[in-house]
């Protein structure tokens, strides 16, 4: 029995193609953004900046927070790895928090234009995370800060709920490893709750996370330490769930994806941008239409009513 509910499961994984999508389109788009017609060298931006690796597993957790906490004014998301940016981006523009802060970014065809192609642009959205977008304090090159911030921004308020999304690289930085630290000084009734989220994607910018290299023991036992449950999710959304529901003492949660996922077999585990020839390879221009393709769009797009997910 999928004790999730299968419209959820499917809402779910409509909001990950949607948002995947988006954080490809930006990432190389300058027009075209919806295929209306075969790709064209003329489609892709003259200088492709950003960070592809990591976008696939913040959407998946992204969706499945979202989808357990719904409008909960009280829960926050706050993300580490905020050279992720087309990710985060893509989220809060289906969202509509973006439109909020910039009336040219609504949930239709002409928001997904504007938000495409001024994405690593020059005067429009950089490729980082930065104060200019809803509820970001540090610049996204920052590393290290997230779960700190979160045990501040809880301190004295005991209705919040606060996940915080850690990169495994992130993780060898001192201050998150200091951070852990906070479990048990700030363990309070009259403090929130902090929700700690590694993303366990095996690599760094240049080399494998010296957290992936750990066996699962290891990690476990490491995470224990600083008196958290780690609690292994994956991309099975259903047991995803299942954890955000379980009573679990102190989560925290371990989400394992390949580095890049979703992306060409032959790059999919690179870190910044895959198909770096894309504006001047016809090989390259046509392994990213096909990637773009693959997520059918079409089904989660309507020009009238935008976004059905």
């Amino acid at each position: 029995m999928n004790t999730v509910g299968i419209a959820k499961t499917e809402q779910i994984r409509r909001r990950i193609r949607a948002t995947d999508y988006l954080s490809v389109a930006q990432l190389f788009l300058q027009d075209n953004f919806l295929l209306e017609r075969p790709l064209e060298f003329d489609d892709i931006k003259p200088r492709l900046l950003g960070h592809w690796g990591t976008c696939h597993g913040i959407n998946v957790a992204y969706a499945n927070l979202k989808a357990h906490f719904g409008n909960d004014n009280n829960f926050s998301f706050v993300l580490g790895p905020g050279h992720g940016f087309p990710a985060l981006q893509a989220n809060l523009f289906i969202d509509g928090e973006l439109e909020k802060v910039d009336p040219r970014a609504t949930p239709h065809t002409g928001g997904i234009a504007y938000i495409c192609k001024n994405f690593s642009w020059p005067d429009g959205f950089p490729s980082h995370a930065s104060p200019y977008t809803p509820g970001i304090i540090t610049e996204g090159g920052e590393l290290g800060y997230a779960l700190a911030n979160a045990y501040g921004v809880c301190l004295g308020h005991p209705e919040k709920t606060i996940a915080v999304m850690i990169g495994d690289g992130e993780l060898e930085t001192a201050t998150a490893l200091a951070s852990l630290n906070l479990h048990d000084l700030l363990k309070s009734r009259t403090n929130g709750t902090i929700l700690p989220v590694l993303h366990l994607n095996g690599y760094k910018i240049s080399a494998p996370s010296i957290y992936a290299r750990k066996s699962e023991r290891e990690l476990n036992e490491l995470i224990r330490g600083f008196g958290y449950t780690p609690c292994w999710v994956g991309e099975d959304i259903e047991k995803f769930q299942r954890a955000l529901e379980d009573k679990i003492d102190s989560p925290f949660y371990i989400l394992k994806t390949e580095k890049g996922k979703g992306g060409p077999n032959s790059h999919h585990e690179a870190h910044q941008i895959p198909l770096k020839k894309a504006k001047t390879d016809e090989s390259e221009l046509r392994i990213l239409e096909d990637w773009l393709k693959s997520y059918n769009i079409e089904e989660l797009f309507d020009s009238e009513k935008g976004f059905v997910i």
